[in-house]
């Protein structure tokens, strides 16, 4: 009993052999407010720092996505502004004056240098004056001509031949192109021909015309036919060749077929290629029709300028000869001007092709 008392105030510090020490009996003391663990700190900096640092980043990718867009706008602003000055079209008049030296002047100088060195030959004497008129030499057969009064009656006589003998191939050319253009099996038929006899002389449908029909009009219109025809048949073909595919599928969807779609997609698409096989008709009516009155004049047919110029060679008239062949080149020259320079620029400045001043 007594050891084990003993014991027992060993632990409890108030056994017999226990001395009592300096601060040993004092009560102990209650831990007073000391610094937070430093893993507490580190974890609120970081949060702390983290927290404006998000906030810094935001405000900077806000500024930036601010700056990206107002560049972007400014770009698009800019891109469609250098795209509407595309598709304008000067429209300005051009003034009388600038018309004059772009497009009389130069013609005008042209002819003054051709007669200012045909006279220099003439006064050279290269040649006989029976071979190389004067100028002055042909200006009196003009004014001959004039007082007399025959001389527009003898260019319509053939220009009238030429006008109804083109508008005939029109009529014929035009749906042959277009068959010939979108019917295979008629390509392959009659394409190579078409094209064979564009580049056959038209005189030599000359002397057969007279043996079949005789030397009246139905002959000088069949040799212009037969000139004429395969030209715009081959011109509308060309054009047709040229359409892109994806104006006839729209067209189909659409509804366009047939002779609905050959007149609102096809036709206006060929457009520029239609344009040039006119020319090249109405080059081919003239020529043929000009063969066909030189080497078939007769009274019947009256005096052309075929004739003229035939009539010309059998009176050995060399001033007429060259006036017959100025006035020829006239009507050619007055036609292109007229009729065909004009729809052109119209038909390019429609497609953005040719400005307005």
């Amino acid at each position: 009993m007594g050891s084990t008392d003993a014991r027992a105030g060993v632990r409890s510090g108030t056994g017999p052999d226990r001395k009592p020490g300096p601060g040993r009996d004092r009560a102990p003391e209650e831990p007073g407010p000391g610094p937070e663990p430093k893993e507490a700190t580190d974890t609120a900096g970081t949060t702390g720092t983290t927290g404006t640092t998000g906030t810094t980043g935001t405000e900077a990718s806000g500024g930036a996505g601010g700056a990206t867009g107002s560049g972007g706008a400014d770009d698009l602003a800019g891109l469609e502004a250098g795209l509407d000055a595309l598709d304008t079209v000067e429209s300005r008049r051009t003034p009388l004056r600038e018309t004059l030296v772009r497009k009389v002047l130069p013609p005008v100088v042209a002819v003054a240098l051709v007669l200012a060195v045909w006279q220099i030959l003439v006064w050279a004497e290269v040649t006989d004056a029976y071979k190389l008129p004067a100028p002055s030499a042909v200006w009196d057969s003009l004014s001959e001509m004039w007082l007399q009064g025959t001389l527009f009656g003898v260019m319509w006589t053939s220009v009238s031949r030429a006008l109804l003998g083109f508008v005939l191939a029109l009529a014929i050319g035009t749906p042959l192109g277009l068959l010939v253009a979108r019917v295979k099996v008629v390509r392959a038929a009659i394409g190579p021909i078409l094209s064979g006899l564009q580049s056959l002389p038209s005189v030599a449908w000359v002397p057969p015309a007279v043996l079949w029909l005789g030397l009246n009009d139905r002959m000088m219109f069949a040799v212009i036919l037969l000139g004429a025809v395969p030209s715009i048949a081959n011109g509308l073909v060309a054009g047709v060749d040229q359409v892109p595919p994806l104006f006839l599928r729209a067209g189909r969807t659409l509804g366009a077929t047939g002779l609905r779609g050959a007149w609102h997609i096809v036709m206006p698409a060929a457009l520029p290629g239609y344009l040039a096989g006119l020319k090249q008709g109405w080059a081919f009516s003239w020529r043929s029709l000009m063969a066909a009155e030189i080497i078939a004049s007769s009274p019947e047919l009256g005096l052309g300028l075929g004739q003229l110029l035939d009539n010309g060679r059998s009176n050995a008239d060399m001033p007429g000869i060259f006036l017959a062949i100025l006035l020829i080149l006239l009507v050619g020259i007055a036609v292109d001007l007229l009729v065909f320079s004009p729809l052109e620029r119209a038909v390019l400045r429609r497609r953005g092709l040719l400005g307005r001043g």
